[in-house]
């Protein structure tokens, strides 16, 4: 795993469909990077007790694969929230805390960072709008996949043009919730029982954030997949947050997953 010397991202096959409309994007996975130990070894997570300075090179052969400069990668401070911000430029000071990023300006990538929780990224190519979304269970649940295709609209954007692929996020088989977390969701739709099946411990069950985030973005009106890989169970290519709670580990990496709008 650890050999790989530069970033080789995973890549969407809907997306690349659209890559003549100079759109281009990457599921960076973990080899590629600097990073040793339970970091190895692209960790890009500056919320993370990494080196810095390990997780800055990882940025910047993040930034460099995807064509920009490392200042032109934006990651949010995300904090699990429905709220999206449109970028323009650099941020300046510290990273908003918001969800998703939403651009339309060429020579900027928009990021969103996971280990587990679902990373969305978004493009209208005709519109030339694109989109990146933290969406863990709170993020879909509270709206952050439906306010950033909103937010893509306000920049001209049109739903029935708009591709939106669910990237490398923890899978049902490995993402067992309680009987609160369950009760949350058929509270407010009796529908979303579908998205649980029994894990043979009582009051539990198997949630399936990867079906639930892709038809909460079907019935958005977008065209949306997802690559249906499980970061919990594919140790060797993806951070997690949940196999490193399970093994008591005092930390995790976190990989980014971007988007961008080539110059053309």
């Amino acid at each position: 795993m650890l050999t790989q010397t530069r970033p080789e991202p995973l890549r969407s096959p809907l997306l690349d469909g659209i890559a003549d409309a100079g759109i281009r994007h990457g599921y960076f996975t973990r080899p590629g990077g600097v990073s040793g130990g339970l970091y190895g070894s692209l960790n890009t997570g500056t919320g993370s007790a990494d080196n810095p300075d390990h997780v800055r090179e990882n940025r910047r052969r993040v930034a460099e694969w995807m064509g920009v400069e490392p200042d032109l990668l934006l990651t949010a401070y995300q904090i699990h929230s429905p709220d999206v911000i449109v970028a323009r430029e650099p941020f300046s000071g510290e990273r908003p805390k918001v969800d998703a990023i939403v651009t339309d300006r060429p020579g900027i990538a928009v990021g969103a960072s996971s280990a587990d929780c679902g990373p969305v990224l978004f493009a209208d190519p005709q519109a030339r709008v694109i989109g990146a979304a933290h969406a863990g269970w709170k993020g879909a649940f509270t709206g952050v996949l439906e306010n950033t295709i909103a937010t893509m609209e306000s920049l001209g954007a049109r739903r029935d043009n708009i591709v939106a692929v669910l990237g490398p996020s923890i899978s049902a088989a490995n993402y067992e919730v309680g009987p609160e977390f369950i009760e949350r969701f058929v509270s407010a739709d009796a529908a979303n029982d579908r998205y649980f099946a029994p894990s043979g411990k009582p009051g539990h069950a198997l949630f399936d954030l990867n079906r639930y985030t892709v038809d909460r973005l079907t019935k958005a009106g977008v065209t949306a997949d997802a690559l249906y890989r499980c970061t919990y169970a594919e140790e060797d290519l993806f951070f997690s947050y949940r196999r490193s709670t399970h093994r008591s580990e005092p930390d995790y990496g976190r990989h980014v997953s971007a988007i961008v709008l080539e110059r053309i």
